[in-house]
């Protein structure tokens, strides 16, 4: 039972971290309206740079929130193909919130357990191991991130929906590469930071505890 309850803990962890990198990351509007401003996106589609948010956002709502059933952007028409790609985006999204929300206490409560008993030198193994993995991949979508974001979407998709054809999905005009790119190195970061907050942590506690010794 002393094993199994450990599994669930360290589980609980790190699926509440990467949830919660992920939902940082989805909601980091300051992040599309750089994109929006340095990337002059206003003249592609001779809208605003302010209103091209104020459909991201729109956007964002729906993907997000579950009681937003029809997505209504204010100058972006979607297709039907189009649609149903917002559509499975849109039960990612939900999966991950529920995700965070069932975890993120069970995960506190864990690293509360930790540093009371003066144990969060237990992180420093398994976040020096994690911390290897977001650097691989920035590394791989450095190299082609084009072929990166290729099989990201075939990993997580089983249709080509997510080819947008501009005529048809205008708002594919307004979420540059670079705009996904940027979100994707953004969310490796936060990980990675995460990561080396709980290596250092923990070697700090373990040093702690030796003095005491």
């Amino acid at each position: 039972m002393t094993r199994l309850k450990r599994i669930l803990q360290w589980t609980a962890l790190f699926l509440a971290i990467i949830s919660a990198v992920i939902f940082i990351t989805i909601n980091s509007v300051w992040l599309y309206w750089l994109n929006v401003r340095l990337g002059h996106l206003s003249r592609i589609v001779q809208i605003s740079s302010s209103r091209i948010v104020q459909n991201y956002v729109q956007l964002l709502e729906y993907l997000q929130l579950p009681w937003i059933t029809k997505l209504d952007m204010m100058d972006f028409p979607t297709s039907p193909s189009g649609l149903q790609h917002f559509i499975d985006v849109k039960h990612l999204f939900l999966l991950n919130n529920g995700v965070l929300i069932v975890t993120i206490w069970p995960a506190l409560h864990f690293l509360r357990s930790l540093s009371l008993k003066k144990l969060l030198w237990k992180l420093i193994r398994p976040f020096q191991t994690a911390a290897v993995v977001p650097v691989l991949a920035a590394l791989l979508m450095l190299v082609n991130f084009n072929q990166f974001f290729i099989d990201f979407h075939k990993v997580l998709f089983r249709n080509s929906d997510w080819l947008f054809d501009p005529r048809f999905d205008p708002v594919i005009l307004v979420l540059p590469e670079s705009f996904f790119s940027q979100c994707f190195l953004l969310a490796f970061g936060l990980f990675e930071l995460m990561m080396l907050w709980g290596v250092w942590r923990g070697r700090r506690t373990f040093l702690d505890t030796k003095k005491t010794l």
